[in-house]
């Protein structure tokens, strides 16, 4: 096939299934590559269309794309969109079921049309998955988040190099890695670490011209949103550090006028999708939420991203400043902070990094927690209260909360935060099976009630399909109990298989327990994922502070394009830009200032009755020009 056939197939399926008539900037030269069977690095900023640059290709060619991910809700989310295109695709990760795992496999193995098959990397690890990786048809392998193979990555993960080693057994299969966010160095390891048979990167330039960046240092941060919102119209986001500040200042906006909703990954799984419905239609204008909100969502016309609290890292903020202004228009990322901020990021870096005789003891009374033998537990899932193992063995919760989440990025094990799972069903018997039930008034009511859930649900017999119990207590006209009792005895007859719906965290041992003092064979492993964090902490504090450079340009230099222009418009290039303000500019802030200044007691009041007309620094500089000239003056 030639590459112009391959152009002409690939525009078809993007059209087919996508709905678009062109790709986005470099989304067609990636897949080509990857069609070429060349090994293909695609580092693409957030709203870039990464997913695209490997469903593509998959869907051109025959056969199974593996597509390697850490992240469980973006891999649910990713299949649930598949599905709706009519794509065959499912997703297995820790804490499913040996039997929901089993019935993948088989699809994946024997149903041609099945396309993609989503696994974190610890799957990988395991003997079980390989063999029957080895018996797949496979035509790509896709590593989402691809950052996490390189230990100078912002989010190592030692399970990633197993990537690596399946690729023995798919010698002439390209891998296609894709980030968001990598430094020079991280990319160079990326492709070293895969094994790439030689470097070949496709990067687009991480400048945004329509998106402006301003850091501003202020202690009423709630009175500066507010005036935010009021001069940029639109529908915009608000990211906080914790659950609990998602709620304070969503209610906040509400009593101050403002269309405003909270998001997290602690709720209800249908509640966060209607709240996410909300505000993707309009609904809602204001979301306000942890950095659990925003992965798969392209929503065009966000016009401001607000940060109340300073990021971990520049990676996860330029991630989020940049959901910002995806239809290309203007919009604004704004970082607002004070001296307490600063001391705090400090602060949450170290309770982020306990001793490591702490966390060896944490993993060793987890281990006790669940009666862990030494060498047994692979494969085994809890439900995890945090606060009671803490109280249990007395630690400390948070301290106890960060050395899980150190000892899951081993590969050992992992936590899932509370997380909405929908029930879930699937046939084990055919149609003949199910007959038999005809036989008693009883099983004739069972026979009924299957042919119910049979008209109301598709695929039941080859997959596990979510279902609604109210829902289907609707149609039946009885009661959701009445629904989960049919479902509880069908399950224990071993007619189908119903796994009920579920909001706790878990807790699921990948590995076998080790010895404590073997958690981290070389402990230097610790003190170096330390050290990587240390310094893009201090980056994120340089970016902050700094007073000089554009702030676009700090970005684009942290990411390693040194010949940026400046934006002309962030914070920084402004003040520089204060001084030489136009004689016509000056006359026009100072007439608004003076036709307005009687009714305000100070310049906050001021500033906010002015700023949807005049940028805040020009209205405060000017303003203080005129009151030391003695020209205008606040009513007490």
């Amino acid at each position: 096939m030639n590459e112009l056939t391959h152009s002409e197939q690939i525009h078809a399926i993007l059209k087919k299934y996508w709905g678009y008539d062109q790709f986005r900037p470099l989304q067609e030269d990636i897949i080509l590559s990857v069609l070429s069977g060349n090994d293909t690095m695609a580092l693409l900023p957030t709203g870039g269309g990464k997913s695209i640059c490997f469903q593509v290709p998959a869907m051109a060619n025959p056969g199974l794309c593996i597509v390697i991910s850490p992240l469980i809700a973006l891999m649910k989310d990713q299949v649930d969109n598949l599905k709706k295109k009519r794509i065959k695709a499912a997703a297995i990760y820790s804490g499913m079921k040996p039997a929901e795992m089993s019935t993948i496999i088989d699809n994946c193995l024997f149903d041609k049309d099945f396309k993609f098959l989503y696994v974190s990397p610890e799957r990988l690890k395991t003997d079980a998955f390989r063999i029957n990786l080895q018996r797949m048809n496979i035509n790509m392998i896709a590593v989402d988040e691809a950052h996490c193979i390189s230990q100078w990555g912002y989010d190592f993960r030692p399970p990633y190099l197993e990537i690596a080693e399946i690729r023995k057994f798919f010698p002439t299969i390209p891998v296609l890695a894709l980030t968001a966010t990598a430094t020079p160095e991280v990319v160079k390891d990326i492709q070293s670490k895969l094994h790439f048979k030689k470097e070949n990167v496709f990067q687009k330039s991480f400048k945004r011209d329509n998106l402006v960046y301003y850091v501003v240092k202020e202690e009423d941060k709630h009175g500066r949103m507010l005036r935010i919102m009021q001069r940029y119209p639109g529908t915009g986001i608000v990211y906080v550090r914790n659950r609990r500040k998602t709620e304070e200042v969503a209610t906040f906006l509400q009593e101050n006028g403002i269309s405003a909703d909270y998001y997290h990954a602690g709720l209800d799984g249908n509640v966060r999708d209607q709240k996410q419905k909300a505000w993707m239609d309009g609904t809602i204008r204001v979301i306000v939420s942890t950095n659990a909100f925003g992965m798969g969502i392209d929503k065009p016309d966000v016009r401001f991203v607000i940060h109340i609290d300073i990021p971990d890292t520049l990676e996860g903020y330029f991630q989020e400043a940049g959901r910002g202004g995806r239809d290309l228009k203007p919009s604004v990322a704004i970082m607002l902070y004070d001296d307490g901020d600063i001391n705090e990021l400090h602060r949450n870096f170290n309770l982020s990094f306990p001793p490591l005789a702490t966390i060896q003891n944490v993993y060793k009374q987890l281990c006790n927690y669940y009666r862990i033998p030494i060498y047994s537990g692979e494969n085994q899932m809890f439900n995890f209260d945090l606060n009671d193992f803490a109280q249990t063995y007395k630690l400390n919760p948070l301290e106890t909360y960060n050395s899980i989440k150190l000892i899951e990025k081993t590969g050992i094990l992992q936590l899932s935060d509370a997380d909405y799972s929908p029930s879930k069903l699937h046939f084990l018997v055919d149609d003949e099976t199910m007959a038999q039930l005809n036989t008693t008034p009883e099983g004739q009511n069972q026979l009924e009630f299957i042919k119910l859930l049979l008209r109301s649900y598709s695929g039941l017999f080859t997959n596990y399909v979510k279902i609604h119990e109210t829902e289907i207590a609707k149609r039946a006209g009885i009661t959701k109990e009445q629904v989960e009792k049919n479902l509880d005895q069908l399950h224990q007859l071993q007619y189908l298989d119903y796994q009920k719906s579920t909001n706790l965290p878990t807790l699921f041992f990948v590995q076998n327990r080790v010895d404590e003092r073997f958690l981290f064979p070389d402990p230097k492993d610790y003190y170096r994922r330390k050290e990587v964090a240390e310094k893009r902490l201090q980056s994120v504090v340089h970016y902050v502070e700094h007073r000089d450079m554009c702030r676009s340009r700090l970005l684009l230099t942290y990411f390693g394009e040194r010949k940026s222009s400046k934006c002309e418009q962030c914070d920084i290039c402004l003040k520089n830009r204060k001084d030489h303000l136009s004689s016509a500019e000056f006359r026009q802030i100072s007439a608004a200032i003076q036709e307005n200044i009687g009714g305000c007691s100070d310049i906050k009041s001021l500033v906010f009755k002015l700023s949807s007309s005049f940028d805040e620094d020009k209205i405060i500089l000017v303003t203080r020009w005129l009151i030391d000239n003695k020209q205008v003056s606040f009513s007490s």
